[in-house]
């Protein structure tokens, strides 16, 4: 049977003090004063005062904790130059602009190439679809190895799913990665003769493989003019104004629109390693934009802070 609990406005000492005082519970404010002052007493904690909301609590409640206020937390400061999910959204540039934007990339990167490291189709698309949440140097680490055990569709569904782990437990998502690139290569060997398939239905039908991922294949394996909008891409069409939207079908559709016909293969390296290495999420390096002038963000960072 459990104690009984002590009375209402009675506080439970340590036994030590109950044994100097003489009695298992003291009311307030009449406790010894040879128990007030000793170390024991001392680490009596007072109960706990429910405070209402967005006030200090009561003078009692305040005086209980040590005359500290309770405040409610702050709320978190929003990211200056936006967040990977909610970018900030300059207006829509003039199209006149957005192609003196593009071709300002264009002309400092002539030959711009994707940052992923692959022999042909196949391990491209792996690439890509490791490259997930992830960042390509990442890949990079992990990829050779898997690559010479398992160069083709049919050893890397010979590797399957537990084998393929092994080689990338690095990178983030790993497991799902690697029972997805399993599965694929198996559709391959079946379904496609052991060919990355040039159809986009096709390859979306593949585990692991959505629309951007496509859009990366059928550019750099197959030579088509897609543009397969990452997280870099959908924050540099929006916080420069050349392709704002809330999706990344959006941002895709207006690049496309506005881009120069003959720019539009190379257009996706251009911005995406714009975003990746210039315009970046925490704070756009505009001291050394060579598109700055056709720019519609309107906090551009001019002069790199201490350090940079």
């Amino acid at each position: 049977m459990s104690p009984p609990r002590p009375a209402a406005g009675r506080r439970t000492l340590p036994a030590a003090a109950r044994r100097r005082s003489g009695d298992k519970t003291v009311p307030r404010g009449a406790e010894p004063a040879h128990a007030a002052a000793s170390p024991a007493s001392a680490s009596v904690k007072a109960p706990r005062t429910a405070a209402p909301r967005g006030t200090g609590g009561s003078a009692s409640a305040r005086k209980a904790t040590g005359g500290a206020r309770a405040t409610a937390p702050a709320a978190p400061k929003a990211a200056r130059h936006g967040r990977a999910d909610a970018p900030r959204r300059a207006p829509l540039m003039p199209p006149a602009q957005a192609e003196a934007f593009i071709r300002a990339l264009a002309a400092a990167n002539p030959s711009p190439r994707t940052e992923l490291e692959y022999k042909d189709p196949f391990t491209l698309l792996v690439a890509v679809v490791l490259s997930a949440q992830t960042t390509d140097a990442a890949v990079n680490r992990v990829t050779p190895a898997l690559f010479a055990a398992a160069p083709t569709p049919a050893a890397m569904a010979a590797l399957g799913e537990e084998g393929i782990a092994r080689y990338i437990r690095s990178i983030g998502l790993w497991q799902s990665k690697a029972r997805n690139v399993a599965a694929l290569s198996r559709l391959l060997v079946e379904h496609h003769g052991g060919q990355v398939p040039r159809e986009r239905e096709a390859l979306e039908a593949l585990p692991g493989v959505g629309r951007k991922t496509a859009n990366v294949v059928l550019n750099v394996a197959f030579g088509e003019n897609t543009m397969a909008v990452d997280t870099h891409i959908f924050r540099l069409g929006n916080r420069t104004g050349l392709a704002p939207g809330r999706t990344p079908r959006e941002v895709e559709d207006l690049l496309v629109a506005r881009c120069p016909p003959e720019l539009l293969r190379d257009a996706h390296h251009w911005l995406i390693l714009h975003g990746r290495h210039v315009c970046k999420a925490r704070m756009p390096e505009c001291w050394r934009c060579v598109a700055r002038a056709h720019c519609g963000y309107p906090d551009k960072v001019l002069v790199p802070p201490p350090g940079r």
